[in-house]
């Protein structure tokens, strides 16, 4: 029987798994509840080693195949994210603030559903590695469980992840060599000037002004710096400014969410962000604090 069918019989059964997760989101490291629930899934499977608080929360589970071979990871993600879920559905997330909005509650179920088939089919050579990662949305947590050890201590030779696409063809996957996921780092920049009364403008070192010029030019890196074979995101997601209509405030501050594929370009457009910025301020007249938050780096397939 083809795979396809054979875990198509699982789908009732799936479906009650992800929406249980769905309920019950946790974050980044303190997927205790999530983790206990994968736990005694895996157990019910007939998994042949369970190795639990890897990296806090996360788990590994063995299923050995009918021959000799390496072992190959397969890996899902299982923290939400902060955010309070308004969706009305009957299985709406439970925890005020706490929501699968990028769909970690389907990636566990996808690697519970092939943990089921490999576990009772087992027709494979070598073995599966199980890797559930908490801390992936912050806190590095794939990073901490290498760190931990886990590729010497299964002897992995491969990982393998996949992350759903909602708005693409049901059924298909997509892949790609080379970079397939950017890079993600994160500015966010204060801006400092001398506040005062809206009519008197030249009494003020208006620092809205001087974020305003930033924002603008921040976009040249990618159309003036940027290869334009080479793709790469700047977007301004925040700015904060001001509480009243007639002053102009001591200080403004905006967020930026910056994006790449390859090392080089990463390095630039770090460059040039700290340029622009730090040339506007001196041409303002203001001060500029900068916190760059060196993210994730590209997944390189």
């Amino acid at each position: 029987m083809p795979v396809i069918n054979r875990i198509a019989d699982y789908t009732d059964e799936m479906q009650t798994w992800r929406r249980h997760l769905h309920e019950n989101p946790e974050l980044m490291f303190e997927c205790h509840n999530t983790a206990a629930f994968i736990a005694q899934k895996l157990r019910d499977f007939g998994v042949d080693a369970l190795h639990e608080g890897i990296a806090t929360t996360g788990l590994v589970g063995i299923i050995k195949g009918r021959g000799e071979g390496p072992t190959i990871g397969l890996r899902a993600d299982m923290d939400a994210l902060p955010i309070l879920e308004q969706t009305g559905l009957d299985y709406a997330s439970k925890i005020p603030g706490k929501m699968h909005a990028c769909g970690h509650d389907g990636h566990v179920t996808m690697l519970l559903g092939a943990a089921k088939y490999l576990a009772e089919t087992r027709n494979f050579a070598g073995s599966v590695a199980l890797i559930f990662q908490p801390a992936e949305e912050e806190g590095g947590g794939g990073l901490v469980m290498v760190e931990e050890g886990i590729i010497e201590r299964f002897n992995i030779s491969s990982i393998y992840g996949i992350h759903n696409a909602p708005g693409h063809e049901l059924g298909g996957f997509y892949t790609t060599p080379g970079p397939i996921m950017a890079s993600v780092d994160t500015a966010w920049v204060t801006v400092l000037g001398r506040g005062g009364h809206g009519a008197m403008p030249h009494e003020c070192v208006d620092p809205v002004v001087a974020l305003v010029a930033m924002v603008q030019s921040i976009q040249t890196i990618l159309s003036r710096n940027v290869y334009a074979m080479d793709e790469a995101v700047i977007s301004v997601t925040q700015i904060h400014a001001g509480t009243a209509s007639n002053i102009i405030p001591q200080e403004t501050r905006f967020c930026a969410t910056i994006r790449s594929f390859t090392p080089e370009v990463r390095a630039l457009l770090k460059s040039r962000f700290y340029a622009i910025v730090e040339g506007h301020a001196a041409s303002f007249g203001v001060t500029a604090a900068i916190d760059y938050d060196w993210g994730y780096p590209p997944t390189v397939n």
